[in-house]
């Protein structure tokens, strides 16, 4: 179902609730944020941003396994990600598959963007293999 249709919305409906989904999350109301973000995925199925942001308010609430589903959803249409794979390796460390967050979070210190890298390097030494 073409949800835009059915509402009548352009791109411009969308970015005004993802605004406000944003605004929620800098916010720290995780949950609002989460059911905005909810209905843009609904709304756009392939969106990356809105796919991977609701990954990380997953992430953010303890819910590892949704956490994955939506971040690997994302990283299917943007496979160098770097904020989501980051994610990805935390969420990997938390569900116990540590060689596996090892491996990735290893292969993330070598990212250019350096806050990735710095990022990336704190999981492997606080988790280890």
């Amino acid at each position: 179902m073409d949800w835009n249709k059915v509402l009548h919305w352009n791109q411009e409906e969308s970015e005004d609730l993802r605004f406000v989904g944003y605004s929620y999350l800098k916010q720290g109301a995780y949950d609002i944020a989460l059911t905005i973000f909810k209905a843009l995925v609904a709304i756009h199925p392939k969106n990356p941003y809105d796919l991977q942001t609701l990954g990380a308010i997953y992430l953010q609430l303890g819910n590892s396994l949704e956490s994955l589903y939506f971040l690997d959803r994302a990283l299917a249409l943007v496979p160098d990600h770097y904020p989501s794979l980051l994610n990805r390796a935390k969420v990997l460390f938390l569900l116990g598959r540590k060689r596996q967050a090892y491996l990735q979070s290893k292969e993330l210190e070598k990212c250019i963007d350096p806050y990735i890298a710095k990022k990336a390097a704190a999981l492997s030494a606080t988790y280890g293999k």
